[in-house]
């Protein structure tokens, strides 16, 4: 067995125990720190494919974005400080378990590189491209052949944002509001007036 094929079953056996232990953990904040380290493995088998874009995108948006979003999410939903806190320590083991394992495979990854260079080139079946960077390939097939589309595709995400934040902060005639400028610039007579009313007589 190749240094190639050893990686690719430990990297699957670690995705395939980690995919698990989402579905099978009973703590929210233990599942999104396994699907962390899920996301980590995944990016682990695009840099053995040699696809070094999409591995640094899954680690930048899932775990940089989604999944701190997610956590955020999960941390609201208890509203009870001092649980959060007593609970902190129990999620220590399976944050340094995932911690010890990403650098594991990091640690992987880069021996791998080291021992074998057309490592990538050989997993993706490109002999010969070792030196090649896909990222600057791709970054030229998408300005140039589809550039046309990628431009559309950033005009429509730019409109949908515009409209999230005009459906947002659309004013509503049913809504009453307060504007803290009016309030400052009241005086007392706007806030006070004397009314001179006659005095009611009684019947004897």
């Amino acid at each position: 067995m190749n240094m190639t094929a050893a990686l690719f079953y430990v990297f699957a056996a670690i995705l395939v125990f980690a995919a698990l232990r989402v579905v099978t953990a009973k703590n929210p904040v233990h599942s999104a720190l396994w699907l962390v380290l899920a996301f980590f493995t995944a990016a682990a088998h695009w840099l053995m494919l040699g696809a070094e874009f999409l591995a640094i995108v899954l680690v930048l948006v899932y775990v940089g974005a989604v999944m701190v979003l997610f956590l955020f999410v999960i941390m609201m939903l208890d509203v009870n400080f001092e649980n959060l806190r007593k609970g902190f320590r129990s999620y220590l083991p399976v944050g340094i378990t995932v911690g010890v394992l990403v650098l594991f495979e990091m640690a992987l990854v880069i021996v791998g590189s080291r021992l074998k260079p057309g490592l990538a080139s050989a997993a993706a079946g490109q002999a010969g491209a070792a030196s090649a960077d896909n990222t600057k390939a791709l970054g030229r097939l998408l300005y140039t052949d589809y550039v046309y589309p990628f431009e559309i595709a950033a005009v429509i995400l730019l409109v949908a944002i515009i409209a999230a934040i005009v459906l947002t902060h659309r004013q509503r005639k049913e809504t009453k509001y307060q504007d803290p400028g009016q309030q400052v610039k009241v005086h007392k007579g706007d806030r006070l007036r004397v009314l001179s009313m006659p005095a009611e007589k009684r019947e004897p």
